[in-house]
Formats: C-alpha cells, structure tokens, sequence
C-alpha cells in the first residue's frame, strides 16, 4: 500500500523526471565477443546466464570485461567450462522467461540470473513480480535441470548516480521491496543462492559505475563476478 499510494503522489514528478532521465542518458552498446564456447582446463562444468543489459555486459565494449568474461576468468584455470550468454537490453522477468522458453533443452550445471531492473522502472508490483520469478525459476529448473542457481538481487537504484530524487528514491524502494519478496523465495529453496548487488560497498571501495550512471563498470563487474565464482568453488569440488 505505501507503494501504491507513493507511486500515485509522486507521478507528476516520475513523468518529469523519467523524460529528464531518457533524453539525457547515454546509450551504451551490450558488450560484444562471444557469448557462447568453451574455455579453461580441469573439471567439466556448463554455465548459462540469463538476463537482461548487465547479464548482457551494458558498461563496457567487450564481454572479456563483462560479468560472463569476469566470471570464465575466475574459474578457468579450475574446470573446462561451457558456457551460454543469453540476455537482452531492456527485457523484464517476463521477457527474459519467453527467451529462455525457446532454448533448447539441456542441462547446465550452473544457471546465473540478472534479472529485475527494468520490472522496477514499470513499476511492477513486488507482489507481482515474484510469482512472475517463480514462474521464471520453474521454467529453469524444467528445462535444465541445474545444479545450482545462481540469483543476483535486484540492485539499489536509489543509489544509481543516473537517478534524481524523488525518481531515484521511489524505484529504491521498489527494488528494496523486490529484494526482500527474493529472499524470502531464495530461503525455501536449497540449491539456490542469492547475491547481492551491492553498490554500497563499490561506492566505498571508490567504484564508479559505467558513464550512464546506470550500468556496471568493468570494476564492478570484475567484483560481481568474483562473488559468483567463490559461490561456486564453495559448491563444485576442483
């Protein structure tokens, strides 16, 4: 309700804003490079990420940089990894589900997801949107079987340097209240682990996001996906 009710007080200035913030903002590019193959040397362990623009590597020019490439590059040196990138600038829970949809069944041992911004700038409820996770999740486990899942939260966007108040503070609280309905979705399910984008900590550690203010750098990546690898080198024996 303290949502519902902030939403609808707030909307001449969301309208204002939201203009503001579209019109000024760069558009970066997804990262290119391959988002498909096969890398490392050790035990054999098939990777797929699912997402939307920072799944996708939205911040930096090549996927090397991005969290996919941080990701291979934490682990190569420990497993022969297969891996997939599917993900898309702008897509919602929704439209990440009907991608992943048409994929081919397979088995992955590891899926990874980044999926949530662009729910909380269409104001979706949090309410809503975790049944159109669980919907996402049961799609996943269907269709390829993995081991272990891998969620990222939904980050704090009113911490987003991109974001002016009162714009910024309401989709914050939004993203707060996403998070909260994940964890609590996260804590009934054993194989799955949830991490935190945690923009806080970047900041402290003198972190500046991409040069749009609403997308990850090359740092940041590099740290998101060193979180993940420790997640799975705690779970996969070398």
């Amino acid at each position: 309700m303290f949502l519902k009710i902030s939403t609808l007080l707030l909307i001449p200035s969301l309208v204002v804003q939201g203009y503001s913030v579209k019109k000024y903002t760069p558009r970066l590019e997804e990262a290119s490079g391959h988002r498909q193959g096969t890398i490392g040397k050790g035990t054999a362990l098939s990777i797929l990420i699912l997402g939307d623009s920072a799944a996708a590597g939205v911040g930096v020019k090549d996927q090397q940089d991005a969290l996919l490439g941080s990701i291979l590059n934490e682990l190569k040196h420990d497993f022969e990894i297969h891996y997939q990138l599917e993900a898309k600038t702008g897509d919602t829970t929704l439209q990440v589900l009907e991608r992943t949809k048409q994929l081919k069944n397979q088995h992955f041992d590891i899926v990874i997801t980044s999926v949530g911004v662009n729910d909380v700038t269409k104001l979706i409820s949090p309410q809503k949107w975790i049944q159109q996770q669980q919907q996402f999740y049961i799609e996943i486990e269907s269709k390829f079987s993995p081991t272990m899942l891998i969620l990222t939260g939904v980050p704090p966007m009113h911490l987003f340097p991109a974001l002016p108040n009162p714009l910024g503070w309401l989709l914050g609280q939004y993203s707060t209240a996403m998070n909260k309905q994940l964890s609590q979705f996260v804590n009934t399910k054993p194989r799955y682990q949830l991490i935190q984008f945690d923009l806080a900590h970047f900041k402290a550690l003198n972190l500046q996001m991409a040069e749009d203010g609403f997308h990850p750098s090359k740092e940041i990546y590099q740290l998101w996906a060193k979180e993940v690898s420790q997640a799975i080198l705690q779970n996969f024996n070398k």
